[in-house]
């Protein structure tokens, strides 16, 4: 898993170089980015205005257990996880408007570096995450600091991708990951009964049956309320959380990311775990697989390959 690292001056250099030699850098990172790479600014591209970033330093959540972090939703303009106990209707309200600025600064950023993807996006959450990441007690399924792909719960991705920018914004400390296998590998490590699904079984919903039942995810999805692809990968995250052998002999690359420091990654495909680390900002983007350089290394793409039959 490569983290290749990108300085501002060649990232300014990249994209004015590029355009006048008739060449196309973004398609370059988004390629990288395809591949399992983390594309990483040890000077973050998104500067944070310095009232904006003393503000946040100064929040602090009390450690309940309902919110590990607080949400800012673009779509809506709004904003959840303030700790109810502490924040005023002015702290919320600032709160607010900063999570709105860094959203939509973030996503101008990515709207040129990653201009393939430009228009075929949706802006997900940004969120600000104060607590400190060690040592929290959490129930398995909700800890960072175990190896996982991401999947959402409550937001089914239907084959999208899940690419996220982060921002180290602590003053001092780095923000410490590992990074686990290559997605292949690891959905080979979980699923090893996985059977091909004949193509001439054409039907959407009873290829992603048999899917389900080759895999023991039939249990999981009476109602079909979600794609066969998003019960997979929901499945996926919560297996590789609670292995306990694979969370300890599986190869791992630590990576710690310094203060002032920006990162981006799509977090479906790269197993990953924050084992240290406190004040971060970050924004989700869900990208369509079509929009991808190299469609075929998304996740949906390898899945339908094995399965033999469309997953969305």
């Amino acid at each position: 898993m490569p983290v290749r690292s990108i300085r501002l001056e060649d990232l300014k250099s990249a994209l004015k170089n590029g355009a006048t030699a008739g060449m196309d850098p973004a398609r370059t990172w988004c390629a990288q980015l395809e591949a399992g790479d983390i594309l990483y600014f040890p000077q973050t591209p998104v500067p944070i205005p310095a009232e904006d970033l003393h503000f946040l330093l100064g929040q602090q959540q009390t450690g309940s257990k309902l919110h590990k972090n607080i949400a800012y939703k673009p779509s809506r303009d709004q904003l959840t996880g303030a700790d109810a106990k502490t924040a005023t209707p002015g702290l919320v309200e600032q709160l607010h408007a900063v999570m709105r600025r860094y959203s939509a600064s973030v996503a101008g950023f990515l709207a040129q570096f990653l201009a393939p993807y430009e228009q075929r996006w949706i802006l997900d959450y940004a969120s600000y995450r104060p607590l400190e990441e060690e040592s929290r007690d959490l129930p398995a399924r909700r800890r960072n600091d175990l190896l996982h792909t991401d999947a959402f719960p409550t937001r089914p991705t239907r084959g999208r991708r899940i690419l996220r920018f982060f921002h180290n914004i602590h003053p001092t400390r780095t923000r410490d990951w590992v990074v686990g296998p290559p997605f292949p590998r690891v959905v080979g490590a979980f699923v090893p009964g996985l059977l091909p699904v004949p193509r001439r079984d054409g039907a959407l919903k009873r290829a992603g049956k048999r899917m389900a039942q080759a895999t023991g995810l039939a249990k999981l999805m009476p109602q079909w309320k979600r794609t066969p692809y998003d019960e997979f990968m929901m499945r996926l995250h919560n297996a590789m959380k609670e292995n306990a052998e694979f969370q300890r002999s599986c190869a791992k690359e630590h990576v710690q990311f310094p203060p002032g420091s920006s990162w981006m990654v799509y977090t479906e495909t790269v197993p990953h775990a924050v084992l240290a680390g406190q004040y971060a900002l970050e924004q989700t983007f869900l990208v369509e697989a079509a929009a991808m350089v190299t469609p075929e290394s998304a996740p949906v793409a390898i899945l339908e390959k094995m399965a033999g039959a469309r997953l969305v």
